[in-house]
C-alpha cells in the first residue's frame, strides 16, 4: 500500500496525492501559486434529512465494469434480458398502482375527517355557541396535529417536510439516509392525512410525491431490511442506478396522484427533480402516472354516488371550465403580465421569508423533539383561532349580490361558495366560504367563475395575508408538508383580488385571474415553467389559457430569478444537501483539477494483490470510499507505475467478510472468483470494518482486488478546468473522478488524486481558495 500518511477525519469520499515533482533551484516566488489556499479542501459529511440530521455519502450511477460485471453481463440470455425489460414495467405499474391507491386512501380520509369536524364547527356556531365551537376546533386540530408530530419526531424524523428536496438530492447522487424507508412511508401517509387534516397551511401534494419515492425504492429494492420482507425475483434492481429510475418515476406517479396530470408528473420529474434522463425512461414514467390517473378516476366515478361519505366531486383540485368560453384579447396582456411580475416578486419575497424562518427553526429543533413538538403544537393552535375568528371580522353579504351561479345561497353544509356562518338568513359570509373548507374545496371557491361580487376586497385581502404568514410559519415544523396547495391558496387570492381592481380595464373572468395568479406565483416561489403550465392546463381542462398561463409563468419566473434561487434550490443550501448545479460558477473556469488535488490530503492506494493488513489498516484509518488500485508494470523495458482503476470500500469489506484470502501473492483464477461471489452480492449496501473479524494469521494473507476493481474509471487530465470536470462529473452520475498527472515519467505516480462531490462544490473550493471569491469580478472582467 502507498501513501501511507492518512488523516483520521477525513470526512469525503476520497482523497489526493501531493505531487513532489519541481526543480528545487526554480525561483520559488515564479512558481508559487497564482492562488493562496487553506491547508486542505473542507468538507461537512452530514445534512439535514427531514427532520433528522444524517451521515450524507454519494451514490454509485456509474457502472463498475469489473470482471465479475462482465462475467455475468456476457452470461445472460436473451430470456434474461427479456425477464430484466418486463421486471422495469411491471415495477412501473406496481408504484403507479400503489400510489394511486394510496392517493385515493389520503383524500378519502381527509375529505371526511376535515369535514366532519367543519360541520361540527358549523352547528355551533348555528346554536351560537362561539366558545364552545372554538375550543371544539382548537381541541380536534391539536389532535390531529399531535398524533402527526409525534410519529414524525419519534419514529420518522425523515417523514416531516414534503421530501422534494431530499428526492432531487438523491436523483442527483446524495445517498439520504432512511428518506425511503418503510418508517417514513407508513409515517408520511398517516402524518399527511392528520396534518392537511387539521387545517394547517399545508398540502398533501408534496408527500405524494415523496410517498411515490418510497414504493418505487422499496420495491426496487426487494423491500425493507427492517420487517424482514424480501422477494428474491426483484433483486435485480438491488443497485443505485435501477432505483434511481424507478424514483423517477416514483415521483412522477406522485405529482401526477397530487393533481391528476399525468403529463405534468412526467415534465415534473423531468425540469425540477430528475439530473439525469433518457428516452426509456420517459415512457416508463408516463406509463407509471397513466395508471395512476386509472385509479384515481376509477374511484371518482365510484364515489359520485355517495358511496365515500362526505367525498364526493370534490377531493381533488379541478378548476373545469371545459364547459365555459375564455374570453381574452390583446389588450389583456398588460394585465396578465402585470400578474405575473406581481407572482414574481410575491414569490422571492416568499422564499427569502421563508429562509430566515427555517434558520430560527433550526435553532429550536436543534434543542431536543419536545421542542419541535411544542413548535408543531404551537402553529397547530393559531391556526385554528384564525381560522375560526377572522371571519366573525368580515360583513355578511346578500345572496343576490350579483352572482350568476346556479349553487344555494347561503350554504348550511360543508361545501359550497356561499357560507352561511354567523348571517342571517338570505346573506353569506364569504370570508368563512374560504377558511372554513377543506384546502381543496377553499381553491374550487375562490376558482369559481362568472362570481364577479362573490367576494370582497376584505375578504380577499385577509386570507391572503393570513395564508401568506402560515405558509411562513407552519412549513418547517415536524409534519408532513407541501409547498403546493399553501401557494396555490395565496397565487388565487391575490390573482382574484388584482382582477376586481383591473375590473374596469379587463374582460377577463375573475376566476381566471386567480388561476393565472396561483400559476404566477408558483413559478415565481419554485421557478417551475413547462411543468407547471402542463399540470394547470389538465387541471382547466382548457387549451385556450395556454397562451395566457404561459405569459404569466414566464414572466413570474423571470422576475423571481432576478432576486433569489428557487424556494427548492434554497432548502437545499439549508439542510446542508450537497447539490451539485448543472451551472458552473463562472470563476470554475479559472482553476484546474489539478491545483484541487493539491489541496487535499495524500492518497491511499492499494496494490493488485494487497496484504491484508494493508486493506484493514486502510478501511479502518480513513473514511474513504474508493480507493485507486495501482502496481508495477515493465513498459517499454522498464518497470512503471500503471492504473489498474478504483475499488469500492464496499467491496473490500465484502472480501474481508467472505475470507476470500490467498496463501501466497498471486492473481486469481476466474472459477475461483466465482466461488466466492456473485453480481448480487456487489450490488448490495457495504456493512461496516467494525463488523469484519480477522486473525492475526489472516491479516498476513493476500487479496486479489483485480476482479472486484473498475478497470474503466472515468478519469480527467489535471490541466482541465473545474467547471468542465463538474459538467461530467454531474451528466454521468459519477461518485469518483480520476485526476492522471499531465506528463508520464519516471517517478510520476499514475494518479494525481481523487475528486469527489464534496470536492467540487463552489462552498467547499472558496473555503480552500478565498482568492477566488475576493477576485471573482476581475477575472470575469478578462
Amino acid at each position: 500500500m502507498s501513501g501511507r500518511q492518512m488523516e483520521d477525519n477525513r470526512e469525503d469520499d476520497g482523497s489526493t496525492i501531493r505531487r513532489q515533482g519541481g526543480d528545487e533551484d526554480d525561483d520559488p516566488e515564479i512558481n508559487a501559486p497564482l492562488l493562496k489556499r487553506t491547508p486542505t479542501l473542507s468538507s461537512i459529511p452530514y445534512a439535514v434529512v427531514g427532520a433528522k440530521v444524517s451521515h450524507i455519502e454519494s451514490l454509485d450511477y456509474e457502472i463498475n465494469e469489473n470482471d465479475l460485471f462482465k462475467q455475468d453481463w456476457r452470461s445472460r440470455s436473451k430470456q434474461q434480458v427479456l425477464q430484466y425489460v418486463f421486471l422495469k414495467w411491471l415495477l412501473a405499474f406496481l408504484v403507479g398502482l400503489l400510489t394511486g391507491l394510496t392517493a385515493t386512501l389520503i383524500n378519502l380520509a381527509i375529505e371526511n375527517i376535515a369535514g366532519y369536524k367543519i360541520l361540527l364547527a358549523l352547528d355551533f356556531i348555528e346554536q351560537e355557541r362561539y366558545i364552545a365551537g372554538l375550543m371544539f376546533m382548537v381541541g380536534v386540530n391539536f389532535a390531529l396535529t399531535l398524533g402527526a408530530a409525534f410519529l414524525c419526531v419519534w419514529f420518522a424524523p425523515t417523514a416531516a417536510g414534503p421530501g422534494i428536496p431530499e428526492i432531487k438530492a438523491y436523483l442527483n447522487g446524495v445517498d439520504t439516509p432512511d428518506m425511503f424507508g418503510a418508517n417514513a412511508l407508513i409515517v408520511k401517509i398517516i402524518g399527511s392525512i392528520g396534518a392537511v387534516s387539521a387545517g394547517l397551511d399545508l398540502g398533501k401534494e408534496g408527500p405524494l410525491v415523496h410517498i411515490g419515492a418510497c414504493y418505487a425504492s422499496l420495491l426496487g429494492q426487494g423491500g425493507t431490511d427492517n420487517y424482514r420482507i424480501r422477494w428474491r425475483w426483484l433483486r435485480y434492481f438491488n443497485n443505485d442506478r435501477d432505483r434511481r429510475d424507478l424514483i423517477t418515476c416514483g415521483s412522477s406517479a406522485g405529482v401526477c396522484a397530487a393533481f391528476r396530470s399525468p403529463v405534468g408528473g412526467v415534465l415534473f420529474a423531468l425540469e425540477e427533480v430528475a439530473t439525469w434522463w433518457r428516452s426509456a425512461l420517459l415512457w416508463r414514467s408516463f406509463f407509471c402516472t397513466a395508471v395512476v390517473v386509472v385509479i384515481l378516476r376509477t374511484f371518482m366515478e365510484y364515489c359520485k354516488f355517495g358511496n365515500c361519505g362526505l367525498f364526493g366531486e370534490g377531493g381533488l383540485i379541478i378548476f373545469d371550465v371545459s364547459g365555459v368560453s375564455v374570453h381574452y384579447h390583446a389588450v389583456d396582456i398588460i394585465p396578465i403580465a402585470a400578474i405575473g411580475v406581481v407572482g414574481g416578486v410575491l414569490g422571492s419575497l416568499y422564499n427569502h421569508l421563508l429562509h430566515k424562518v427555517l434558520k430560527v427553526y433550526n435553532i429550536i429543533n436543534e434543542k431536543g423533539k419536545l421542542h419541535k413538538l411544542l413548535l408543531s403544537l404551537s402553529v397547530s393552535i393559531f391556526t385554528s383561532i384564525c381560522l375560526y375568528g377572522l371571519p366573525f371580522l368580515a360583513e355578511c353579504r346578500p345572496c343576490d349580490s350579483g352572482t350568476t351561479t346556479d349553487a344555494v345561497c347561503p350554504t348550511t353544509g360543508r361545501a359550497g361558495n356561499f357560507k352561511k356562518f354567523n348571517c342571517p338568513e338570505g346573506y353569506y359570509n364569504d370570508l368563512a366560504s374560504l377558511l372554513l373548507s377543506t384546502n381543496d374545496d377553499a381553491v374550487r371557491n375562490i376558482f369559481s367563475i362568472n362570481t364577479p361580487m362573490e367576494f370582497g376586497y376584505f375578504s380577499l385581502t385577509i386570507f391572503f395575508l393570513l395564508y401568506y404568514i402560515l405558509g411562513l410559519i407552519t412549513f418547517g415544523i415536524a409534519v408532513p408538508s407541501g409547498l403546493f396547495l399553501p401557494i396555490i391558496l395565496m397565487g388565487s387570492a391575490y390573482g382574484r383580488l388584482l382582477g376586481i381592481l383591473m375590473g374596469p380595464y379587463t374582460k377577463m373572468d375573475q376566476g381566471l385571474c386567480a388561476v393565472l395568479g396561483a400559476a404566477s406565483l408558483m413559478a415565481g416561489s419554485m421557478r417551475m415553467t413547462i411543468s407547471l403550465c402542463a399540470i394547470f392546463l389538465e387541471l382547466t381542462n382548457n387549451l385556450l389559457l395556454l397562451p395566457i398561463m404561459m405569459l404569466a409563468v414566464v414572466v413570474a419566473k423571470t422576475v423571481g430569478d432576478c432576486f433569489n434561487p428557487s424556494i427548492y434550490d434554497i432548502i437545499l443550501e439549508l439542510k446542508g444537501l450537497p447539490f451539485l448545479d448543472a451551472h458552473p460558477e463562472p470563476w470554475m473556469r479559472n482553476i484546474t483539477v489539478g491545483e484541487l488535488a493539491d489541496a487535499k490530503p495524500v492518497v491511499v492506494s492499494l496494490h493488485r494483490v494487497e496484504k491484508v493488513r494493508c486493506i484493514v489498516q486502510a478501511l479502518k484509518d480513513t473514511t474513504h470510499n474508493g480507493f485507486p488500485v495501482v502496481d508495477t508494470e515493465v513498459a517499454r523495458g522498464s518497470p512503471a507505475r500503471a492504473l489498474h482503476g478504483v475499488v469500492l470500500r464496499k467491496h473490500l469489506i465484502l472480501a474481508l467478510k467472505k475470507k476470500w484470502f490467498l496463501q501466497e501473492k498471486r492473481p486469481t483464477e476466474e472459477w475461483e472468483v466465482k466461488e466466492k461471489f456473485s453480481w448480487i452480492d456487489l450490488a448490495e449496501r457495504g456493512g461496516k470494518i467494525e463488523e469484519v473479524t480477522v486473525t492475526n494469521d489472516e491479516m498476513e494473507m493476500y487479496v486479489d482486488l483485480h476482479p472486484l476493481t473498475n478497470t474503466t474509471p472515468h478519469t480527467v487530465l489535471e490541466s482541465i478546468s473545474v467547471a468542465k470536470a463538474l459538467v461530467q462529473f454531474r451528466e454521468v452520475g459519477l461518485r469518483h473522478m480520476l485526476v492522471l498527472p499531465k506528463y508520464q515519467a519516471p517517478g510520476v505516480p499514475p494518479v494525481v488524486g481523487i475528486l469527489t462531490r464534496q470536492d467540487l462544490r463552489a462552498h467547499n473550493i472558496l473555503s480552500a481558495f478565498p482568492e477566488l471569491d475576493k477576485h471573482t469580478g476581475r477575472k470575469m472582467g478578462r
